[in-house]
């Protein structure tokens, strides 16, 4: 099975399956304890981790794949804000995967620095598919970089030493992970566009994360 085989498959039914409760409540419960998950995670920075869990504005009209422009929809604005906020975390995460990747390369520690620019590479496409879905509803992506480590839920990280390196991509991962719960409990059912993307980056995610405490660096 490929990379995005076993594993990638058992997150995908986590998530999906936390969205076929007869009511919202139980889906929101059950992105709750998906944010308790983070607890496995090292302790992230708790400024990074706020953000306001209003759901967005409940619509009448159902955002399907074919709706592609959306100007129209009121809670428009605010999605459009908190998926520049994605994208910012997700471009500071290609930074770091990178530096990360390059240090480990010159650490004489090959294989470790290929999965970091796996997940940097990983991390740069989920960017370009926010960014698009930002375009579709009618907003404009966010990519200035004087605001990107203000914007980001996930730290830059200049550390040296492997495990030092591999602790704060865990941090951020949590941090990432929380995130993206949160954006799906903010959503709820109004656009179904937007949740898919956004569970399929979760399941990316989760995957890192898992790869990431797996990961050798004696």
């Amino acid at each position: 099975m490929s990379r995005l085989g076993g594993l990638k498959v058992a997150y995908r039914e986590r998530v999906l399956l936390s969205w076929l409760g007869p009511s919202r409540q139980e889906r929101l419960m059950a992105f709750e304890s998906e944010r308790k998950a983070g607890k496995q995670f090292p302790e992230a920075d708790s400024e990074r981790m706020v953000t306001e869990e209003e759901p967005i504005g409940v619509t009448t009209h159902r955002v399907d794949a074919g709706d592609e422009t959306l100007h129209d929809i009121p809670w428009r604005r605010d999605l459009i804000k908190v998926l520049n906020d994605a994208l910012a975390t997700e471009l500071v995460c290609v930074l770091r995967y990178k530096r990360h990747c390059f240090v480990a390369d010159g650490l004489a520690r090959p294989a470790i620095a290929e999965e970091f620019l796996g997940y940097a590479n990983e991390e740069l496409i989920h960017a370009d598919q926010l960014a698009r879905r930002i375009v579709q509803l009618g907003g404009k992506p966010d990519f200035s970089p004087t605001s990107l480590v203000e914007r980001s839920r996930a730290a830059y990280d200049d550390s040296l030493d492997l495990k030092a390196m591999v602790r704060a991509d865990l941090i951020a991962e949590g941090a990432v992970i929380d995130g993206y719960c949160r954006i799906l409990t903010l959503i709820g059912d109004t656009d179904l566009t937007t949740r898919r993307l956004v569970e399929d980056i979760l399941i990316d995610e989760m995957e890192h994360a898992e790869e990431l405490r797996n990961l050798k660096t004696e």
